[in-house]
């Protein structure tokens, strides 16, 4: 079963079977390909594996772990039972079969599965039989000549059927060079390269190396970034990169008619793997005759030849059909892949003007803006994206959806089961693997984040995934291998906003402060200014100097408009709004509230915070209809009704001053809590956390008060710098202080307990400003213990 194994097998396959029948189905293996009664049943990757190993030892019990083994590799990130009922499932569906009265899946209770049905197999081919063999054994002269001329036509047979074998195999990657242009039609330059990427991206069997990997190879070249990849940079890339082979693309002229050539070249020893050609008649035909030449050339590299037939949306209508538009989106992806999102928006909103109704451009943008903190803004785009899916590939079809349930209605669910039928379809693509990782952060599901996200990076270092494993880490409070992942990938030469702000965690959390400062200056005079500027004021306000951070609020809220990034700015008020009000200047929290408001009245993130901020400063009305809006916009949305809508109505049951009320009001604890918040610097201040302990300390439950406050002290990693964690600090020295009042038998212990608490928030905010109301509120209560 050579044609089909992609990992070594549990044991000997059969080598020249192709075809199993059992039943009224049957299995083509090297088709992966499952028919019943000749109507083909559509099967995903994983139960088709469990099946052909059950297949292959019909009637043997198959241990769960050998099961493992061969379908899930040990270095392949898994939740094993639940992954093993669902192929399972599937697999027992498409068989029509029956666990409690099987026909072909039994399930051995604890241990695993066996296949009862009779089998019967097909061979791929007869084995051919060497010739002197056969001509040793007859007798006359003439007919051992006849038997070495028929043992050549058989083996001339053999290789010609064993055609199948690909030349590229799917471990393999392949590196895109750039189109050569020699028509003088500058329309032509980058588009074709991006329209030929976009072909073979269609593919599962193929893996492109990204740009990012194509940038970070470039950098061990000596080469900058951008660099143009004529046949000769292609290939001494595809080396470095231990690639298998580099496509080459040309289109010329003969007389009025376009011909593309398209040549895939081995990178070790320069030969030829395949060639395609085809000639279009106008402009207008250009990205079909390259459609024709890409499907041949695929199938002539290695892919099935219904696979080519299944992934071959035409690029015309999968992207679109003005070679402007097509070249402005290329422009688009290069500048985002070398200077960031910021540098990509003119290109992307031109192509719009140019095709309005170009999809994947519309999620560039939404990616974009994203990446930008303009949550809102990326919200728009990636709408209009999921209503025009229809028109595009199959892989851009499940991105686009997967992005809609993430950063549109919110449900991280259906998120979740998008990125893993994505990954199903194109498991070797890590662009899923890393999404669905920030779906488990999303989550509070830190470990899984790390693991998804550590599969993303061995397909294919990129930005992304770095930043975002090196987030969870601290998530994990593991600083070290934190601090390890961000040096990692700058050896690669990888760096970027993100990274920065991982490293002023680190400084923070390691009480660095020319290390926080280094970080700060790396941001000045860069597009992600503000968000240095943020963490800044955020470091100040940790330590009491609320005036201080008001200031460097101020600048960030600046330099964020002058990024274009108002949703930025209103955050960042918004969550000045918050510590305001915690911190006790309840007029100042209603008028910054307000303001983050006016300045981005749709942006999610602002009006979540703003709408706690006002429930904290005690302006009920306006906290509540804000909280009306927001569960009226985002009735799907995990995180607003798992999260942010009972924190706010905890907080608005705290102001009414009824202990009853707010113990029925007191939510149990989700896993969501602790989740990261798209639209903030850093994981998350564990809002909900802060104002459960409020809600216990006012109950006068004081144990309960004390373990919320010291969950925020037990997770620095994901609080970082915000004020919660100094705030906690008071938290749990007011919890001890009411248990040393209502429990006399622990008295003198939660006394003691009290104390220390009082002093550890006194000592960090030693120099605080001596008007915070709260700092005033604390050396009081400090001085009545002593």
């Amino acid at each position: 079963m050579t044609c089909y194994a992609e990992h070594v097998p549990l044991q000997q396959l059969r080598s020249t079977a192709r075809f199993a029948r059992f039943g009224s189905f049957e299995v083509d293996l090297c088709e992966r390909k499952l028919t019943k009664a000749g109507s083909r049943i559509h099967l995903q990757e994983q139960p088709f594996r469990i099946l052909t190993l059950l297949l292959e030892r019909q009637g043997e019990l198959i241990t769960r772990e050998e099961i493992r083994e061969y379908v899930w590799p040990q270095d392949t990130f898994v939740d094993f039972g639940a992954a093993l009922n669902t192929a399972t499932r599937k697999l027992r569906e498409a068989l029509n079969d029956s666990a409690d009265n099987p026909r072909f899946v039994e399930t051995v209770p604890r241990r695993g599965y066996r296949f009862v049905a009779p089998v019967a197999w097909a061979p791929e081919i007869q084995a051919v039989v060497p010739a002197e063999s056969v001509a040793s054994r007859l007798p006359h002269p003439w007919l051992a000549a006849l038997a070495l001329i028929l043992a050549g036509v058989l083996l001339a047979g053999y290789w010609h059927y064993r055609r199948v074998d690909p030349r590229i195999t799917s471990e393999d990657t392949i590196v895109l060079a750039d189109f050569v242009n020699k028509t003088g039609e500058t329309t032509f330059d980058d588009s074709l390269t991006t329209a030929l990427n976009l072909s073979f991206r269609q593919s599962p069997f193929f893996k492109v190396l990204s740009d990012s990997e194509v940038a970070t190879t470039l950098q061990r070249m000596t080469r900058p970034a951008g660099t143009r990849l004529t046949a000769e940079v292609a290939r001494e890339l595809c080396q470095r990169a231990a690639s298998k082979a580099y496509l080459v693309g040309s289109i010329s002229t003969m007389g009025s008619e376009y011909v593309l050539a398209l040549k895939a070249v081995n990178c070790q020893n320069g030969d030829t793997l395949a060639s395609e050609q085809s000639i279009a008649a106008s402009p207008e035909n250009i990205l079909n005759a390259l459609d024709d030449a890409a499907s041949r050339l695929r199938h002539e590299l290695g892919e099935s030849l219904a696979s080519v037939e299944k992934f071959n949306v035409p690029l015309a209508r999968a992207t679109t059909s003005s070679f402007e538009a097509l070249k402005g989106y290329s422009q688009g992806l290069k500048a985002f892949s070398e200077k960031g999102p910021s540098a990509a928006l003119a290109y992307f909103q031109r192509v719009l003007d140019l095709d309005p109704n170009f999809a994947a451009d519309y999620r560039a943008l939404g990616l974009a803006y994203s990446g930008l903190g303009e949550v809102d803004r990326a919200r728009q785009y990636f709408s209009k994206a999921f209503q025009l899916r229809d028109h595009v590939s199959e892989w851009e079809k499940l991105a686009i959806t997967a992005d809609y349930y993430l950063n549109v209605t919110g449900e991280l669910d259906k998120a979740t089961e998008t990125y893993e039928q994505w990954i199903e379809s194109y498991p070797r693509d890590d662009g899923p693997y890393s999404t669905l990782g920030i779906v488990y952060a999303l989550q509070g599901q830190y470990e899984k984040a790390s693991e998804i996200t550590g599969r993303a990076l061995r397909l294919a270092p990129s930005f992304g995934s770095y930043g975002n494993l090196a987030i969870y880490t601290l998530a994990l409070q593991r600083f070290d291998e934190g601090r390890k992942i961000i040096d990692d990938a700058q050896a690669a030469k990888i760096d970027g906003f993100e990274f920065r702000s991982v490293l002023y965690a680190l400084a923070f959390l390691g009480a660095d402060s020319a290390a926080m400062t280094e970080q700060r200056n790396w941001f000045a005079g860069k597009p992600e200014e503000n968000v240095g500027l943020a963490l800044a004021s955020d470091t100040e306000a940790y330590r009491g100097h609320l005036g201080d951070a008001e200031k460097l609020t101020t600048r960030a809220l600046e330099s964020a408009i002058r990024a274009d990034s108002k949703e930025s700015a209103a955050i960042w008020l918004a969550n000045a709004a918050l510590r305001e009000a915690a911190f006790g200047n309840a007029a100042e929290a209603r008028k910054a509230a307000a303001k983050a408001l006016k300045l981005a009245p749709l942006s999610q993130g602002a009006e979540v915070e703003a709408s706690l901020a006002f429930a904290m400063a005690h302006d009920a009305p306006r906290a509540e209809s804000l909280a009306q809006d927001l569960h009226q916009r985002f009735p799907l949305d995990t995180q607003m009704q798992s999260l942010w809508l009972p924190a706010i109505q905890m907080q608005l049951t705290l102001g009414r001053k009824d202990p009853t009320s707010i113990l029925k009001g007191v939510q149990i604890v989700s896993p969501v809590e602790y989740g990261a918040i798209l639209f903030v610097s850093n994981p998350s201040c564990l809002y909900a956390t802060y104002v459960r302990g409020e809600a216990y300390l006012e109950a006068g439950q004081g144990t309960l008060a004390a373990t919320e406050f010291q969950k925020i002290l037990d997770h620095r990693g994901i609080v970082w710098n915000c004020w919660t964690g100094a705030l906690a600090h008071l938290g749990l020295a007011r919890a001890n202080a009411l248990q040393a009042k209502t429990s006399p038998g622990a008295n003198a212990a939660a006394r003691g307990r009290a104390l220390k608490a009082y002093e550890d928030f006194l000592s960090l905010w030693k120099d605080a400003d001596p008007d915070v109301p709260v700092y005033i509120a604390a050396k009081a209560e400090y001085a009545s213990l002593l």
